[in-house]
């Protein structure tokens, strides 16, 4: 028994000794003053406070109380009556009364408190339902932020694209021709040559950049089919196991075997999880522990994604999911964005519980394939 229901039954039973006390205190009032004081309807006090505080059996067991009092008192301070069963009919009548006053009140006190819970059930589904909306519309108004910004990148990222080939293509005939001037003068192109490649590694980091944006902006249209996690994720992580040796890191697993599979484009899923990942390493340079979970969290999936590295400040946590921002020297600010908009397109839910130097949590809910 916790300490909420100790607390209920001693009010309750104070409450019926309190009323016992009460009808003892009126038979008494009503033994020595007689019919003088006629306080025959204050034994409503007692039955009432017992119903109401105790419940309906404590009700009626003070009622009949009340009633036994009554009757003790007017047969023995001397009333008399033209028959001898009428105090014993009065005093039926009176239980009788208490019985219906007690029914009435704990059945109202019960239509009460069904009323209370209706009302709290329906205010906190009313909230729930706020809450989603204000989600919705946030993720509406992100979205459609995020079609414009896509929009912009692509037309930008088509523009660049073709004078970056240029470029690239020039680069190499540039090279040639240092090449051709260096074997008929016997000079050498090494200087040249470091720089050349430089200004190569330089393009295809723009030539990256643009395929980021491009691939946010023009995110294919998902093909989805009911995909078993278990054995999705089991693949996958074996997968990146030697990079994850390599970087000094050690994965734990903890997987529902009886995990219901999840409508999705496994592709699209797979690129948001290696996000998260590739994430959880940038932020454990010196390795440390990651951990991957999927378990069945009522109507979805739940997946986790943890580690222990440096965490997020409160400015970072607050700016995750916005395009193109980035802690990292050599990053685009589109990953965590992408990984949003791949689980928002599965009708999904993707949140972050980060504490700076213990690590993040990053937590995806996709709805669980309906049977057929």
């Amino acid at each position: 028994m916790n300490r909420i229901e100790e607390r209920s039954l001693q009010s309750k039973v104070l409450a019926t000794a309190a009323a016992v006390a009460l009808a003892m205190v009126l038979g008494a009032l009503d033994y020595f003053t007689g019919r003088d004081w006629a306080i025959s309807a204050f034994y409503l006090l007692p039955t009432c406070l017992a119903a109401w505080m105790a419940g309906r059996w404590a009700g009626f067991a003070v009622g009949a109380l009340c009633t036994g009092a009554w009757f003790f008192s007017d047969v023995f301070n001397g009333a008399t009556y033209q028959s001898p069963l009428i105090p014993a009919w009065n005093a039926t009548m009176l239980f009788i009364f208490f019985l219906v006053v007690v029914w009435l009140l704990t059945a109202f006190q019960h239509s009460h408190y069904h009323l209370e819970q209706t009302v709290e059930q329906r205010t906190a589904a009313l909230r729930t339902e706020i809450e989603e909306r204000k989600r919705l519309e946030q993720a509406k108004l992100q979205a459609e932020r995020l079609g414009v910004v896509g929009a912009m990148a692509a037309q930008v990222a088509h523009e660049i694209r073709n004078p970056l080939g240029s470029i690239s293509l020039n680069l190499d005939l540039i090279g040639e021709e240092l090449h051709a001037f260096a074997n008929s003068s016997g000079s050498s192109t090494a200087e040249c040559d470091v720089l050349l490649r430089e200004m190569r590694s330089q393009v295809f980091r723009i030539r990256q950049v643009l395929q980021e944006y491009l691939r946010f902006a023009r995110m294919p249209k998902s093909e989805r089919a009911a995909v078993s996690l278990p054995a999705f994720l089991e693949e996958k992580l074996n997968f990146v196991q030697p990079l994850l040796d390599q970087k000094h890191v050690d994965l734990s697993r903890t997987i529902d075997p009886n995990l219901p599979p999840v409508q999705v484009d496994a592709e699209q899923l797979w690129e948001a999880i290696l996000n998260l990942i590739s994430n959880a390493l940038d932020a454990m340079p010196d390795g440390g522990n990651l951990t991957v979970s999927a378990q069945r969290h009522g109507a979805e999936a739940l997946v986790s994604i943890s580690d222990n590295g440096r965490g997020m400040t409160e400015e970072e946590a607050r700016h995750l999911f916005v395009p193109f921002f980035t802690t990292k020297s050599d990053g685009t600010g589109l990953g965590l964005a992408y990984t949003q908009r791949v689980v928002n397109e599965h009708g999904g839910k993707i949140n972050c519980a980060t504490a700076r130097g213990k690590g993040s949590t990053f937590s995806i809910q996709l709805p669980l394939a309906v049977a057929a």
